[in-house]
């Protein structure tokens, strides 16, 4: 059993407030591997005094010595790689092959990309008569989610602390427990007290006192719309800065010349890795009506071959969900697509052969479905697929367009001309084209309901800085 029931304030280990633990759950036994403490109002407020008074400090430290921290902090997760990778395993249930190149080598990566950043970073410049000048913007307040804990983390805090800001950080209490790898690392490396906190607890308790906090200058979520919606209406009260990533429901659009059987496996990949708990999921697959009963046949086909399993069995592709809680909801989108007269392709409601003990979801693809149903329109998290037909190109860019959404888009063609045309036509944060890999000094963030703000690369940096233009003689 892994005690974490003490918060990371002020560079020292503080037992809560308050009385409360909450369990952390192994997504495949259904069993507590941990405990953290159900922090309160109190302890947040703490974390926020803390981070206030190391601002000054921090702010002021050379550049060199910030970006020194990141360095050195990327160099000792990668010693705990294989530690990182197996929490987040137990915790949210992602394959451990894929949790050990993911969920461990992605917070590294962030760490040295946002470092050369930062490196080379115009922080001042001359325009005409005036200096330029990029500070940081304060106290930030960063609120993760669970479904890619540690690398959520790390998107956040890297550009904060090279850019001059302190954090507070409220990691999801569903997967918290690498978050205090990186407390523990950074305790370690003598980063100064205060610069980094982390305070663990519900939203309710803990979120809420953070975002409303005057003192607090900054809030960086990952998290549903519904949250967002939330966290936006409490920072307003006090006119503080919002940056947002939430939902999404992605289309991949296979244009009538692509290879179906290469955009098919990708689009599968894309919908199914970490069991569809992926905000960027390619959820919905766009089709030339013509190539259904093919595009129908290749993802059965390939869903036949997708072993579900526990996520340290070496041939597993997709492990359990997160929760009770979350496998419920997406059985409950299974139901729902059937009875409102969606047709299943593969998968089911029911629970893969032998796995009834564990969060697991069998992957499933609905086809004939209208455009009006909660399959097709709203985030499930999970490993569900909806294929839709398309007559022609505008409409295929209609129906891509067609969400509340704009997070991530997907786009295969024979041409890449062509499909790079189409994508510019989808109103999303980030378009892959043929399939291209996930870029970590790219800017990543969404348009419309999926969010405001970038993350990554100088884009990322740029959220925690404020600009001043001082007038010169």
């Amino acid at each position: 059993m892994i005690d974490r029931t003490s918060h990371y304030i002020d560079g020292r280990w503080r037992p809560s407030t308050g009385t409360g633990t909450i369990d952390v759950i192994d997504a495949t036994t259904e069993e507590a591997i941990g405990r953290v403490a159900a922090g309160t109002a109190e302890d947040a407020n703490a974390a926020v005094a803390a981070a206030r008074a190391a601002f000054d400090g921090w702010s002021r430290t050379p550049l060199e010595e910030r970006i020194g921290f990141l360095t050195r902090a990327a160099q000792a997760l990668q010693a705990r790689q294989t530690e990182i990778a197996t929490l987040v395993s137990q915790e949210v249930g992602m394959p451990f092959a894929y949790s050990n190149v993911v969920q461990a080598g992605l917070p590294v990566q962030s760490l040295v990309s946002i470092a050369e950043v930062a490196s080379t970073y115009a922080f001042e410049e001359t325009v005409y008569n005036s200096l330029v000048v990029r500070e940081p913007i304060g106290v930030v307040v960063a609120i993760t989610p669970w479904n890619y804990p540690l690398h959520q983390v790390v998107a956040k805090v890297a550009p904060a602390l090279a850019a001059g800001c302190t954090v507070v950080l409220k990691p999801s209490e569903v997967a918290p427990l690498t978050a205090f790898v990186l407390a523990e690392v950074f305790d370690q490396l003598g980063l100064p007290p205060g610069v980094f906190n982390v305070v663990t607890g519900t939203g309710q308790s803990v979120g809420e006192a953070l975002v409303g906090h005057d003192e607090v200058d900054m809030v960086s979520l990952t998290g549903s719309t519904v949250a967002g919606r939330r966290i936006g209406a409490v920072a307003a009260q006090t006119i503080k800065k919002v940056a947002l990533e939430l939902g999404g429901k992605s289309p991949l659009v296979v244009l009538d010349d692509a290879d179906l059987v290469e955009a098919v496996s990708a689009g599968l990949n894309g919908c199914f890795l970490n069991s569809g708990q992926t905000c960027i999921a390619l959820t919905r697959m766009l089709v030339p009506r013509a190539a259904m009963a093919q595009v129908e046949a290749i993802a059965a086909a390939g869903v036949e071959q997708i072993r579900v399993g526990g996520p340290f069995e070496p041939d597993t592709v997709v492990g359990p969900l997160v929760s009770a809680q979350q496998r419920d909801r997406v059985v409950g989108y299974i139901e729902k697509g059937i009875a409102d007269g969606a047709r299943l392709v593969a998968g089911g409601p029911t629970p893969p052969d032998g796995l009834e003990r564990g969060y697991f979801v069998r992957p499933t693809v609905f086809t004939d479905v209208s455009e009006d149903m909660a399959i097709v329109r709203e985030e499930i998290f999970g490993p569900v697929l909806v294929i839709q037909a398309y007559d022609d190109e505008e409409q295929a860019i209609r129906l891509a367009n067609d969400t509340p959404y704009g997070l991530n888009a997907a786009v295969f063609s024979a041409d890449r001309d062509r499909a790079v045309a189409v994508g510019r036509r989808i109103r999303a944060g980030q378009v892959q084209i043929n399939d291209g890999a996930f870029n970590i000094h790219a800017p990543f963030g969404g348009y419309k309901q999926s969010g405001n703000g970038r993350e990554f690369g100088a884009w990322g940096l740029d959220d925690y800085l404020e600009t001043k233009s001082m007038q010169l003689p």
